[in-house]
């Protein structure tokens, strides 16, 4: 491949790095950035450059799997966490956390691939996203009685992952969603990222798995240093954006982003208006 179409994946690698683990749609900015800039569907094709934007989140994984190799490792009683308590947070609410976006991701997948990949659909989603994210803030318990991944009850995994079915719409997001749901459910801002990043790791496994088998053919020998440049660049990034990101979210909450996040639809909006 040329040395710009791998600094298209670079660029790409950079946008889902950044932003896979803060509320604003890594999904969505690929596309913006894609579909508005870089156009990799000339040179990939719209399988495969689709295919990509899902794939590279392994990238992303790696950098969750680096940062919180102890707390994944406990799920399954390989490690044990100093001061962990008798009710520990385990594999079971994991599992039960994912099943419901695993389940409509699979029933809904083809029909969000060939039609909610658009810069239009990120723009709804972004602004109703925001709107959730707002109300989480606004009408979260001021004092949470959940500051631990240890007081998660089953109930409230299942909960939250029902609430993550949202982000299968392009531009929700799926920490944006989660993270919300979780405060809403009476999680810490910190607790409810934290839960989020693990589930994130089936999920996003899983989901890259899939669509990488289903466009198989899609994909050529050519492509196979754009999806490395991608990958790579979206770990490296992703480390640096996780632990800002954990640091933040406890002073900030989620209001900023919500609001960079009306700012960027609208800013779109006027930008295909033009």
């Amino acid at each position: 491949m040329e040395w710009i179409e791998l600094l298209k994946a670079l660029i790409l690698g950079f946008v889902e790095g950044m932003t896979e683990f803060a509320p604003v749609s890594s999904t969505g900015h690929m596309i913006i950035v894609d579909d508005m800039w870089l156009q990799t569907k000339e040179f990939l094709g719209s399988g495969s450059a689709n295919t990509f934007k899902i794939v590279i989140q392994l990238g992303s994984i790696l950098a969750v799997v680096f940062v919180m190799w102890k707390r994944l490792l406990s799920l399954v009683g390989l490690y044990k966490i100093e001061g962990q308590k008798k009710t520990r947070f385990n594999l079971g609410h994991v599992i039960i956390g994912i099943i419901p976006a695993g389940i409509f991701g699979v029933l809904f997948e083809d029909f969000i691939d060939e039609n909610l990949f658009s810069i239009k659909t990120v723009i709804v989603g972004l602004i109703i996203g925001a709107i959730f994210m707002i109300i989480a803030d606004k009408f979260g318990p001021k004092k949470p009685a959940i500051t631990s991944l240890d007081d998660i009850s089953y109930s409230k995994a299942l909960k939250i992952g029902l609430i993550q079915c949202l982000s299968l719409w392009p531009g929700f997001s799926r920490s944006g969603s989660t993270i919300s749901g979780g405060v809403l459910l009476g999680l810490d801002h910190k607790t409810a990222a934290d839960f989020t990043f693990i589930m994130a790791v089936p999920i996003m496994a899983g989901a890259s798995g899939l669509s990488l088998v289903k466009n198989w053919d899609q994909i050529n020998a050519d492509h196979f240093w754009f999806y490395v440049v991608g990958f790579v660049s979206a770990f490296v990034f992703a480390l640096i954006s996780i632990k800002f990101f954990l640091k933040l979210i406890s002073k900030v909450k989620l209001t900023p982003f919500a609001i960079y996040r009306i700012v960027l639809a609208l800013i779109l909006i006027i930008v295909l208006a033009v």
